[in-house]
């Protein structure tokens, strides 16, 4: 890998992967397209190891000639794509953008590919990447003695947002197969970490029960997820591009498989221990049952087994490990947090996605 065109890098897993892309190789140039939506944040971008070796383009993933343009001006052998919408509430309320950016935006990149690499023989021939960053939520909902999906697992996706990403795999699975694009596919449990944008479950209860404001939690709490922590992400991520073989699909997890009321309370008896309430009474008092969201999936588990024993990774982080460096991560960046909250894009979406769920009893 010489250059690296990371698409969505300045948000949350994005930038991850970049910062941890430029303290690892010494030598790959990295072009970051991003399309600054709500979720972006160039605060991501200010600490970077190596900011010599990074450029920023402000643009859309779905402008195929732009795309193309920087495969050729930039040399690009390797694309890691992240770029996504990714919150299932807001697919909920509106479906439209995550149509066009994972599904359109998917083909866009996948068509300046081929053109750069095979028409063109930009990027040294077999010697080209393409890596596309999935979710588990293509596989659809688990019930609770069920097996743990596998790369074979058949897709059966939820929401509008599951839906898009299966959509977008279907796409790089048959440009694969078709055209022969040296491509692969990466399907991801929930990650959280630094950088990650509040409206998501884990900084959202972070931030809210540092200030003292209420905890919601959809249904009765009792979702199961399994959490994977960024910084291993990205590291499974750089073992895929270096050692995964094109045209096969890996799956990453956490191993840590808890139910989302679980993990709040994990946070908030972290928090009292860090920064207790000035009351004395504990953050999980905040706690509030709220309306649960419509088509909301019951389980996720991931099996890594593939991963693990064809590429050597595994997660070094436990879930308590990860929890801890995360909540002291935002007790760190208070300026961060500053920045993204005062967004009116933020505010509005806070206040149209929670003041008007109705109070539940678990």
């Amino acid at each position: 890998m010489k250059s690296m065109l990371i698409t969505g890098g300045a948000g949350f897993i994005g930038s991850n992967f970049i910062h941890y892309v430029l303290g690892i190789d010494r030598g790959v140039r990295v072009v970051n397209l991003d399309a600054l939506t709500y979720a972006a944040c160039p605060e991501n971008l200010g600490d970077l190891p190596d900011p010599g070796r990074h450029v920023f383009v402000h643009g859309d993933v779905c402008d195929q000639d732009l795309v193309l343009g920087l495969l050729l001006e930039y040399e690009i052998d390797t694309v890691v794509h992240f770029a996504a919408e990714s919150h299932v509430d807001r697919s909920i309320h509106g479906p439209a953008p995550f149509v066009r950016t994972n599904i359109l935006g998917t083909f866009s990149l996948l068509e300046a590919a081929r053109t750069a690499w095979f028409e063109k023989g930009i990027g040294g021939g077999e010697r080209t990447r393409f890596h596309h960053v999935s979710t588990d939520e293509v596989y659809g909902s688990l019930g609770p003695d069920d097996p743990a999906f596998v790369e074979t697992t058949p897709y059966a996706p939820s929401s509008p947002y599951a839906a898009s990403k299966a959509s977008s795999d279907h796409l790089v699975r048959a440009y694969a197969h078709t055209y022969k694009l040296p491509a692969v596919i990466t399907n991801c449990s929930n990650n959280y970490g630094p950088r990650q944008f509040p409206e998501k479950l884990i900084p959202l209860v972070i931030l809210n029960a540092q200030e003292g404001r209420p905890l919601p939690v959809y249904g009765d709490g009792q979702q199961v997820r399994d959490w994977l922590y960024v910084e291993d992400h990205c590291e499974a991520l750089w073992t895929v591009l270096d050692r995964g073989v094109p045209g096969e699909t890996y799956n990453i997890g956490g191993g840590n498989q808890v139910a989302n009321l679980t993990l709040i309370r994990e946070i908030c008896n972290l928090l009292d221990g860090v920064q207790p309430d000035g009351s004395g009474r504990p953050h999980s008092s905040l706690i509030t049952f709220v309306a649960d969201r419509p088509g909301h999936d019951r389980r996720y588990a991931m099996e890594i087994n593939k991963i693990r024993s064809e590429l050597g990774w595994k997660p070094r982080h436990t879930l308590a490990d990860g929890l801890r460096k995360t909540v002291q991560w935002y007790l760190d960046h208070p300026g961060w947090v500053s920045a993204v909250r005062s967004r009116g894009d933020y505010k509005e979406w806070i206040a149209k996605n929670y003041a008007s769920r109705k109070a539940a009893t678990p």
